[in-house]
């Protein structure tokens, strides 16, 4: 798939067929994950893969935009482990980076994701916290939950060009 076509037609999906992922593809969207840029390069991320029913029957018990988790074949858990993190604070914005290479790859190999937000409610990430059994340093940031898609959803153009300003908040919104 090229590029910019992946960019404007991954959607978030939600309904999957009864079809496992194979350890090779796991592999390979995993690398393209951790392909992402980081502060300091440091890359402080670990990913938990879920693919037992019990730990998917718990979070979606306690996450209300999860509940699809039941039905996928798997969901990658990213999590921001504060012990690799070279400049305080720029965690989440490193692992926003692995999620989004995540579902890109994802979607350029034919699965349907959704990204589930954990971080930064703090139930929801002394939820995951407890499920996971995460030490003090690691946190919970969000879920990709994964499979073979079982809908199609449409694509709409979201480009908006009164979003964009020119050199201050002023700046016109049009090319100078």
């Amino acid at each position: 798939m090229e590029l910019f076509q992946a960019l404007h037609t991954r959607r978030s999906i939600r309904k999957y067929q009864e079809q496992p992922i194979s350890e090779n593809l796991i592999h390979k969207l995993l690398a393209a994950a951790m392909m992402a840029p980081s502060a300091g390069d440091e890359r402080p991320w670990q990913f938990i893969l879920v693919t037992d029913g019990q730990q998917k029957e718990r979070i979606a018990a306690v996450h209300p935009h999860a509940g699809m988790v039941r039905s996928a074949p798997l969901g990658v858990l990213i999590c921001g482990d504060l012990s690799k993190e070279k400049y305080d604070g720029f965690w989440p914005q490193d692992c926003s980076a692995a999620m989004q290479n995540l579902l890109l790859a994802a979607h350029g190999s034919g699965l349907g994701a959704v990204w589930a937000g954990i971080y930064p409610l703090e139930e929801r990430v002394a939820h995951f916290r407890d499920i996971f059994n995460l030490p003090a340093h690691v946190i919970p940031f969000g879920l990709a939950i994964m499979g073979w898609p079982d809908q199609q959803p449409t694509t709409r153009e979201r480009f908006d060009p009164s979003r964009i300003h020119y050199n201050t908040w002023e700046g016109k919104t049009a090319a100078p």
